[in-house]
C-alpha cells in the first residue's frame, strides 16, 4: 500500500484559495474504505508535498513511526478499533500533530469524545473537496502561527539587529568574502555546519545565510540560545513533552526541535548545552528521531543542524565539560566569523548602515561620518565586535555626534603602546559598569559582549 501512494515531491506552487502552506504540507490519510482514500487522493494529493493512505490504525502507526505529517486525516470506523480511540493512545504515548476526524454520524457524544482524544477538527460525511481542503488549510494556518509564537520566544537578539543584518554578511573585505564563499558552498549541502568566532561577529547572521541560500528556505529557521535555557528546562524546550511529565507539565508540547521540521534549527552557545542533554543530541544527529519527555514514541525529524559558539571546544572536551563524540559529530563543516578588528574597512561600511537603519528606527537625523570618525572606526580595537559598533552608532544618534572620547586621538589603535590597549578597555568597561550601577548583564548588553566576558576580565583585574 505504501510503495502504491508514495508520493514524491513535485512543482507545489502555492493554492491562493487555501494558503500558501498547503504545497509544502506532509498528510496522512487513515481509512478503510478504498473509495475515500482515492477520493482524498485526487483531492489532497496534487496540492500538497506528501501525501500517503493507510487503511487500518495499524499500518497508520507503523507509518507515525517513519514519518512525521503536518495533518492527519482520520475516520472514525475502523477496523478492530475507533478512530477516536486509535487518536487517544497516539496522543498518550507521544503525537503532536493535528487531526482531523471524519465520521457519518453528527451526535454530539462522538464530537466530545473526538475534543477529549485530541482532534482539532470534526467533518461530517459524505462532504465536498473544498471542505475537506478549507478544513487542512485551517489546520495548517494554526501550527504555522501557534510554532512561529512559540520560536520567537528564542530570537537571539533584538528585532532592530534582524532587521538590519538578518540573512547577509556586509563587507567587502577579503576576511568576510572568505566566509561567504564557504557559506555559499556548504549551503545546498545538508551537512552540519558549526560557527566559531568571538561573540557579536555575526554568527546568527551566517546560519541564516546558510538557511536562505539552502533548499530549506522555504522552511521555517529556529534559533535557540542554549545558555539562554535554565539546564533544568532545555530537554523539554528541546524535545518537547508529554501532560503530566513532570510537575507543571499541564499540557502536551511539541519542542523547538518539531517547530524546525523540515527547515534549520540553529543551536548557539552549544558548549553551555548540558552534558546530559549533549548525550540525547548526540542521537538525535545519529538517528534523526527523538523522545519527548514522558513520550513511549520517537519522533522523527527531518532538519538541517548549524551549531555557534565562541569557546574553543577541544579545551572544553579536554575540561570534561563537552562530549568528545559529540564534538567529532558536530565539526564537520567549521566556518570561523572573524573579529571586528580583522575586517579592513568593514567598520566603516557597517556604521554607515547601522546610521540609515537605526536613524529611521529612531526618527533623528542621521549623524555624519567625517574622515576623523573614518579613521576612528578603522582603527578601534572593537572587543565587542558589530554589536558593539550597532550600540555605538544608537547612542550617537541620541547624542546627535559621536561619544566624547571617540576620535582619532582617542580611539585604541591597532598596534596600541604595551597596556595602553588594555588599559583604555579596563576604563570603559568599569566606567559603563559603574553607570549601570554594578549590574553585569545590564552592562554586557551596554557594551556588547556576553556577560561572560565581563566576569572574566574583572576577575583579571582584581588579581
Amino acid at each position: 500500500m505504501g510503495s502504491e501512494v508514495q508520493r514524491q515531491a513535485r512543482d507545489t506552487s502555492a493554492d491562493p484559495e487555501f494558503g500558501p502552506w498547503l504545497a509544502q504540507a506532509s498528510i496522512l490519510v487513515v481509512d478503510d474504505e478504498p473509495g475515500m482514500r482515492n477520493f482524498l487522493l485526487r483531492t489532497l494529493g496534487p496540492r500538497c508535498k506528501r501525501l500517503e493512505v493507510a487503511a487500518d490504525t495499524e499500518e497508520a502507526t507503523a507509518r507515525l513511526d517513519e514519518h512525521h505529517y503536518d495533518v492527519i486525516i482520520l475516520d472514525n470506523m475502523l477496523p478492530r478499533k475507533t478512530g477516536v480511540d486509535w487518536l487517544a493512545e497516539q496522543r498518550a504515548i507521544g503525537f503532536f500533530s493535528d487531526a482531523i476526524l471524519m465520521t457519518a454520524y453528527a451526535d454530539l457524544e462522538t464530537a466530545i469524545q473526538a475534543l477529549r482524544a485530541g482532534a482539532v477538527d470534526f467533518i461530517l460525511k459524505p462532504f465536498r473537496s473544498n471542505q475537506i481542503l478549507n478544513a487542512v488549510a485551517r489546520c495548517l494556518d494554526r501550527i504555522r502561527l501557534q510554532r512561529e509564537n512559540y520560536v520567537l520566544r528564542y530570537e537571539l537578539t533584538a528585532a532592530s539587529d534582524h532587521m538590519l543584518l538578518r540573512d547577509r554578511l556586509i563587507g567587502q573585505s577579503r576576511a568576510i568574502d572568505r566566509v561567504r564563499e564557504t557559506i555559499a558552498r556548504v549551503a545546498p549541502l545538508p551537512t552540519s555546519v558549526l560557527l566559531t568566532g568571538q561573540s557579536g561577529t555575526g554568527k546568527e547572521v551566517a546560519a541564516r545565510s546558510l538557511h536562505a541560500l539552502s533548499d530549506r528556505a522555504s522552511k521555517p529557521f529556529v534559533p535557540v540560545n542554549c545558555g539562554a535555557i535554565p539546564p533544568d528546562m532545555i530537554e523539554s524546550e528541546l524535545f518537547g513533552h508529554l501532560k503530566g511529565a513532570f510537575t507543571g507539565a499541564e499540557r502536551a508540547r511539541e519542542g523547538l526541535f518539531v517547530h524546525a521540521q523540515g527547515g534549520t534549527l540553529f543551536l548557539d552557545e552549544i558548549s553551555e548545552m548540558p552534558l546530559a542533554t549533549q548525550s540525547k543530541l548526540l542521537r538525535v544527529l545519529e538517528d534523526r528521531k527523538l523522545r519527548p519527555v514522558g513520550a513511549e514514541r520517537e519522533v522523527p525529524v527531518d532538519l538541517r543542524f548549524i551549531f555557534a559558539t565562541n569557546a574553543e571546544l577541544e579545551k572544553e572536551v579536554q575540561a570534561g565539560r563537552f562530549r568528545a563524540d559529540l564534538f567529532f559529530r558536530i565539526n564537520v563543516m567549521q566556518i570561523h566569523l572573524p573579529p571586528l578588528k580583522a575586517r579592513e574597512s568593514d567598520a566603516v561600511e557597517l556604521a554607515g548602515l547601522f546610521m540609515k537603519k537605526l536613524s529611521a528606527q529612531l526618527g533623528m537625523p542621521e549623524v555624519v561620518i567625517d574622515e576623523d570618525a573614518r579613521r576612528a572606526l578603522t582603527s578601534y580595537s572593537w572587543p565587542g565586535n558589530v554589536r558593539e559598533l550597532r550600540n555605538l552608532i544608537e547612542r550617537t544618534l541620541i547624542l546627535g555626534h559621536f561619544p566624547d572620547g571617540f576620535g582619532p586621538g582617542e580611539a585604541t589603535p591597532a598596534s596600541p603602546e604595551p597596556g595602553s590597549l588594555a588599559d583604555v578597555e579596563r576604563r570603559h568597561i568599569l566606567s559603563v559598569l559603574a553607570a549601570c550601577k554594578g549590574q553585569r548583564d545590564e552592562a554586557a548588553e551596554k557594551l556588547g559582549i556576553s556577560r561572560k566576558t565581563i566576569d572574566r576580565k574583572l576577575a583579571a583585574w582584581d588579581g
